[in-house]
């Protein structure tokens, strides 16, 4: 059988495409702006100009932000040196405002890494309510710090400020919910039907490759 030239470039060209799908059968997968992220119209500045930030947007009390918390602390054990990992809380109500003081209490208190599993735990296992300075300080008391100092820094001017700091950047993330994740200060991903729990790191680490690449 006679294969005319142009009919035998477009096998070769199928014939190629099939060989490479063969070899990489798992091709990284393309996200789209609007369907499995959403870019803000003004980007909000981070904390480290160099680096490439990847904020957490949490609640404490949030059911989904617990289930989610293993997921975070395995993407964060191969961090990347030129990226920055945050957290910040959520705060749009009195129990929300309590928790946000304790992550930043437990943060100036230099305890943090050792308390933040035992909040979440307290609230979704233990059903400690958590909602006020002495239960919070009671709770670190465990962790080795002092109840009067936990309460004095709960109630302070500069975990005050840190609230303020935190809430001005959530709204200019626009967060409608918990948990999301912005890279960057300018990609904000949440969880839905496109991009469930399981894959919202996949869209992170698809965006701080754009962000890297851009840079």
């Amino acid at each position: 059988m006679r294969i005319l030239p142009a009919a035998a470039a477009v096998i070769a060209l199928l014939l190629g495409l099939a060989a490479h799908a063969q070899e990489n059968p798992q091709s990284t997968p393309v996200y789209r702006e609007g369907v499995h992220y959403t870019e803000l119209a003004e980007p909000v500045a981070v904390e480290v100009p160099n680096k490439i930030e990847v904020t957490e947007v949490f609640w404490y009390g949030c059911g989904h932000c617990f289930q989610f918390e293993p997921r975070v602390l395995k993407w964060k054990e191969d961090l990347p040196e030129d990226v920055n990992f945050v957290q910040i809380p959520a705060i749009w109500s009195r129990p929300m405002e309590a928790h946000a003081r304790a992550y930043y209490t437990a943060a100036q208190l230099g305890i943090l890494d050792q308390v933040h599993q035992a909040v979440y735990n307290a609230l979704h296992i233990d059903r400690n309510p958590l909602n006020n300075p002495e239960a919070v300080a009671a709770l670190f008391a465990d962790f080795g710090a002092d109840e009067a100092k936990a309460v004095e820094v709960f109630n302070s001017s500069q975990v005050t400020a840190l609230l303020r700091e935190a809430d001005a950047k959530a709204r200019g993330y626009q967060i409608t919910g918990t948990p999301q994740l912005v890279v960057n200060g300018r990609y904000r991903i949440e969880a839905s039907q496109q991009v469930p729990q399981s894959e919202m790191f996949n869209v992170v680490d698809f965006l701080v490759e754009r962000v890297r690449a851009e840079k």
